[in-house]
């Protein structure tokens, strides 16, 4: 049995992306068992978090930023070692970074001794080419006291990549919330997204390269041609400058496609999404296109199928990350006219009755509070001890954030 716990989760954002919706779906889990999680993220806006939250939340003050993505990451974890700048505010039992700015800001407080050291979730790993980030998102992983993640897959990549070993926790789905059932707001977002009564295929986290856009644009442009009234949604996504390139190339193959953008058009960009909205977006899709690079499938996965829409995921995680081809449709990432065989394949009446039913079992199966539970033997194995979990910097050294060698 786990003694009560305090806590400190930190993400990278108060607004929705995956990291922040598994940070405070995990912290309200936390809370359930008797621990006190308290969700931390980076405030710029001041607004607080993109909902409501039934654990403690602490919006960090954050200094407003633009220029490149590495200008945002320095400022960000920059913000977060001024905010935990003293012994009073890392007064936690368990630190967990569940993005690489946390995981940068907690491991230069570990070589201050303001803290033993770190947990994190690694969500994914991005290909980047710019050193510093590069640099940063190793230092994120190399220099955690335990790594956990999502999928089989993650942590295979991680002992490949980096030679870390990683234990896998997984996701979980509130099925109070993701419901198959329709209700009466389904209809209202459908007729403010613009789509019309064809064929409608879901894809969640913009025009992003993790995401696969470039390959589901071709996919789709292929379905129209044998489905002229279908329509591809595009939901979420951010103004990351790093993004900037690889959302050029999605409008221009929408343009060669003959493609156009915009409500009542072939493509709808909703643009980030409220929460509030979530459910009704998977219910008035069709299929779920989610066939990842990163190989494993995302929080986006198990939430359609607890609101009965069928999912297209990576044939990389099929049979290893949990569904399997009876729960989902698999295709080649790679492979666009094997991604629109299985769009086809999606809209078959026989085969969406199997995927929707077999889906909601495998939603079941997947609660923030088994997840949650899963976290507590590894938060028991830091919370006794006090000793840092790695060699101390000291000096110059321990304030940088900047990458250091692990011995230094």
């Amino acid at each position: 049995m786990v003694d009560s716990l305090r806590i400190a989760i930190l993400t990278r954002s108060t607004e929705p992306c995956g990291s922040t919706v598994h940070a405070l779906a995990l912290g309200e889990a936390l809370c359930a068992h008797g621990h006190e999680a308290v969700v931390h993220a980076p405030d710029p806006s001041g607004r607080g978090f993109f909902r409501d939250a039934r654990c403690p939340v602490v919006s960090v003050s954050a200094k407003p930023v633009t220029g490149t993505a590495a200008a945002l990451v320095g400022t960000r974890i920059a913000d977060y070692l001024a905010h935990f700048s003293t012994p009073a505010a890392c007064d936690f039992d368990i630190f967990h970074a569940q993005c690489g700015i946390s995981g940068n800001a907690l491991a230069t407080l570990t070589r201050r001794r303001l803290i033993p050291g770190f947990v994190r979730t690694v969500h994914h790993v991005t290909m980047v080419a710019e050193s510093q980030l590069a640099q940063w998102q190793e230092r994120a992983i190399v220099d955690a006291g335990r790594l956990l993640c999502v999928s089989r897959t993650g942590a295979a990549e991680l002992l490949a990549e980096f030679g870390m070993r990683a234990d896998m926790i997984g996701h979980g789905v509130d099925g109070a919330v993701y419901r198959p059932e329709p209700e009466s707001g389904d209809g209202d977002l459908r007729r403010r997204l613009g789509l019309g009564a064809g064929p409608v295929f879901l894809s969640v986290g913009g025009f992003a390269l993790r995401k696969n856009t470039l390959t589901i644009i071709e996919a789709f442009a292929a379905i129209r041609q044998l489905v002229p009234d279908a329509q591809l949604l595009v939901a979420g996504g951010d103004a990351r400058a790093d993004h900037a390139g690889y959302e050029a190339r999605c409008c221009a193959l929408l343009e060669r496609a003959g493609l156009a953008i915009g409500p009542g058009q072939p493509v709808i960009r909703a643009g980030p999404m409220t929460q509030a909205d979530m459910p009704s977006l998977y219910r008035i899709a069709d299929t779920l296109i989610a066939p990842s690079l990163t190989g494993s499938y995302g929080l986006c996965v198990l939430e359609a199928m607890a609101c009965g829409t069928p999912a297209i995921i990576s044939a990389q995680s099929s049979g290893v990350d949990g569904p399997a081809l009876v729960e989902t449709l698999t295709a080649d990432p790679d492979d666009a006219g094997a991604i629109a065989s299985a769009m086809r394949t999606s809209l078959e009446p026989a085969r969406r009755a199997q995927f929707r039913n077999a889906g909601r079992e495998v939603a079941r199966a997947h609660t923030w509070e088994t997840c949650a539970a899963r976290h507590l033997p590894i938060y028991e194995s830091f919370a006794p001890s006090r000793k840092p979990l790695m060699p101390v910097a000291t000096g110059s050294a321990a304030w940088n954030i900047q990458r250091f060698p692990r011995d230094a």
